[in-house]
């Protein structure tokens, strides 16, 4: 990890089912921590989740804090390009896929925009998405409200019980 450029802090949720997953999740943090005015702060534990909403094999998820300069749309054209670089296919909604990068919260930033919905619009819903985020929030140093702050996260009961309900699986570090 650099020394980190100002800005905001931007949490990236990762995904994937296709392929070799953890590779993809090691390349697409090194791709992120080369990316412009922005370094990585840290990486949750891997995750293995059941589809939710899609078919396939089991899915692996974690999530990424980053530190960026850049704006919520040009970080959003950085996930996308990485994505691309990893072969990442849409034929549908919730197909398989070999990498997913979700642009979950970006320092308080509230848009509803075609090409982007921030927060999250599904955040909140799925605990492959908010085990791995609450474990993140929880290792890293409090973000000034004057910088966004850091998302507002269900009691950890309930982050339980979802991950319960919806079988997740705690598995490795993520290194980045």
């Amino acid at each position: 990890m650099s020394e980190q450029p100002p800005g905001f802090r931007a949490y990236v949720g990762l995904g994937g089912n296709l392929g070799d997953v953890v590779a993809s999740f090691q390349d697409a943090l090194a791709r992120l921590g080369a990316a412009p005015l922005s370094c990585v702060e840290g990486a949750s534990r891997l995750y293995r989740t059941k589809p939710v909403d899609a078919t396939g094999p089991d899915f692996l998820n974690a999530v990424v804090a980053l530190q960026t300069s850049l704006g919520p749309r040009e970080l959003l054209g950085v996930l996308q390009g990485i994505e691309r670089a990893h072969d990442r296919e849409r034929p549908y909604r919730n197909a398989p896929r070999t990498l997913d990068l979700d642009l979950l919260w970006f320092g308080g930033v509230v848009l509803d925009r075609p090409d982007l919905t921030l927060p999250h619009p599904r955040m909140h819903e799925r605990a492959f998405v908010l085990a791995p985020l609450a474990e993140l929030v929880g290792k890293l140093p409090a973000k000034p409200s004057n910088e966004g702050g850091n998302p507002v996260l269900p009691e950890a009961s309930r982050i339980e019980a979802y991950s319960q309900n919806q079988g997740i699986e705690r598995l490795n570090e993520l290194k980045p």
